[in-house]
């Protein structure tokens, strides 16, 4: 894959970046170097090697699920710094 300069344009322009000059070189000749290195995974003979799934064998060892009740209301809000009866307090994020 050849990397064009018009490529590399188009790839600044999705990642919202810009190069000009010397930095416009040095991304092109770093680009064909990393399309260089994963190229060579092409060469590699696969034939026989069943895809990678998962990454263990290991299945459902997910803990049951189970509801506990750890700290009441009144406890979490002991510690806010602002709070009314049942709510924590917190300054307005989004304004109308």
């Amino acid at each position: 894959m050849e990397v064009t300069d018009k490529m590399i344009d188009h790839l600044a322009h999705l990642a919202r970046l810009e190069f000009n000059g010397d930095r416009k070189e040095r991304i092109k000749s770093d680009l064909t170097k990393i399309i260089g290195f994963v190229d060579q995974l092409s060469t590699v003979d696969t034939e026989g090697v069943e895809p990678l799934i998962f990454m263990t064998d290991s299945i459902n060892v997910l803990r049951e699920d189970v509801q506990q009740d750890t700290i009441t209301q009144a406890e979490a809000l002991k510690n806010a710094p602002v709070h009314d009866s049942d709510y924590f307090k917190i300054p307005t994020v989004l304004k109308q």
